[in-house]
């Protein structure tokens, strides 16, 4: 696919993913509903890509659907036409989930609506001063449980906080959301990318497939039947991980003290 807002730089294992309508505060319009689930629909299936790097260009991160937006819209939209685009929307959090690769979302500014639920389908999520997110939808006249926020919200903070903000439409600013843990940091616009790399050395300082396995386990685990459930699926990738050569040279580079060189393999 050949992207008209999303751009996409890959820098080594890492891809750096801009939410690109910055005169829009980067709102999600079909086009780029269309690009993001492409990206991460696809994220899948990359070997090459070990971490994504997620923002929006400009003063926000991303302000939620495109209100004014008319593109491939019928004049009277049918109940299946509407639903059908409603899962396309939905099927990128499902994706964010899905991939293998963490999810470092840099939130500048608004995060409302869809935004909202893009940061929290996130992994770590770091924040600017500005930030502002809510659950939008319930403002206009829907639902606040919509693409996938009314699963995340309540396992991030708590059932009475997701009640709060999802029933009010209420914004949660940067010191609200650093306090709830919504977020790991806020820090000034400037030093946002410099966050977000500090986060992103850590993280490919594990092996590929650890990193996979962690979040592929806790993605499980939040939902788990119990420990003993969770216990087995630990036991099982660390007895993958360990077969690995990459383990081997994770722990030759810790007894060195130097930095490990990953193979994937």
């Amino acid at each position: 696919m050949e992207y008209q807002h999303l751009l996409v730089e890959q820098d080594g294992p890492v891809a750096r993913v801009t939410m690109n309508r910055p005169d829009r505060l980067n709102a999600l319009n079909r086009r780029l509903v269309e690009e993001l689930r492409h990206f991460f629909t696809d994220l899948y299936w990359r070997d090459d890509v070990r971490v994504v790097v997620l923002t929006g260009a400009g003063r926000g991160f991303c302000a939620g659907l495109d209100l004014k937006d008319r593109s491939g819209e019928n004049d009277q939209p049918t109940t299946w036409s509407s639903m059908r685009f409603q899962r396309r929307i939905a099927e990128i959090v499902v994706a964010m989930r899905r991939c293998p690769q963490p999810i470092v979302s840099l939130v500048n500014g608004a995060a409302s609506g869809g935004g909202f639920a893009l940061a929290l389908a996130s992994d770590i999520r770091i924040a600017t001063p500005s930030l502002k997110m809510n659950a939008a939808f319930i403002r206009i006249g829907l639902s606040a449980c919509d693409i996938g926020v009314s699963y995340f919200l309540p396992r991030l903070t708590n059932a009475s906080i997701a009640s709060q903000y999802m029933l009010t439409g209420r914004f949660i600013d940067a010191p609200k959301a650093l306090q709830l843990g919504l977020v790991a940091e806020v820090v000034e616009e400037a030093g946002l990318q410099a966050a977000g790399q500090s986060y992103v050395d850590d993280l490919l300082h594990a092996t590929p497939l650890g990193l996979r396995l962690t979040k592929e386990a806790l993605n499980h685990a939040i939902d788990a039947g119990g420990l003993e459930a969770v216990i087995a699926m630990e036991d099982r990738n660390q007895i993958l991980s360990s077969r690995s050569n990459d383990f081997r040279e994770g722990i030759a580079a810790f007894l060195e003290k130097r930095k490990p060189s990953y193979t994937d393999s």
